[in-house]
């Protein structure tokens, strides 16, 4: 049967997503990777956060230290909570008492990587919605955008009225 291959809904192509450390490890990388590209990423970012936090909170993932950001806002440096969840590490914005409890590591290792996960966007984002209890607003359907026209040219001295 031509098509048996072509699974469409992640339900069926991921029926395991249980929320384990290790899922939701992956499920917060796989997050985590496409907000930082996306046009609009401020759910991705708050999924992941709420996500890690719970973890945390749960004792399944610990925070490790505080490292230097590559990319500081507007000071000159800036640093960032490093947390680790299974295999997975990820960086959080500090708070005020994780510079007075958490040792600094200094700068960050560009060598060390996460694993690679080949879980898609919205496994993950369904797996992190459930385990968080998010829910992510609908936008309203984009207005339909404006036609580009070509711009008129007239000679020189002509009106364009």
């Amino acid at each position: 049967m031509k098509g048996d291959w072509k699974l469409n809904s992640d339900t069926k192509q991921y029926p395991h997503l249980q929320p384990t450390v290790e899922n939701l490890s992956q499920a917060i990388f796989t997050v985590n990777r496409h907000a930082k590209t996306a046009p609009s990423p401020k759910f991705l970012y708050k999924l992941k956060h709420d996500a890690l936090h719970k973890l945390i909170k749960e004792g399944k993932a610990q925070k490790a230290g505080l490292h230097y950001s590559g990319n500081p806002k507007n000071s000159q440096q800036q640093s960032d909570v490093l947390v680790k969840c299974g295999n997975y590490s990820f960086h959080l914005p500090p708070s005020k008492e994780d510079f007075s409890e958490l040792p600094h590591l200094g700068k960050l290792d560009s060598f060390v990587r996460n694993p690679k996960s080949s879980l898609s966007l919205n496994a993950a984002k369904k797996l992190l919605m459930s385990y968080t209890g998010l829910k992510e607003l609908n936008s309203p359907p984009n207005e339909k955008k404006q036609r580009y026209q070509k711009p008129v040219f007239k000679k020189l001295g002509e009106s364009y009225f």
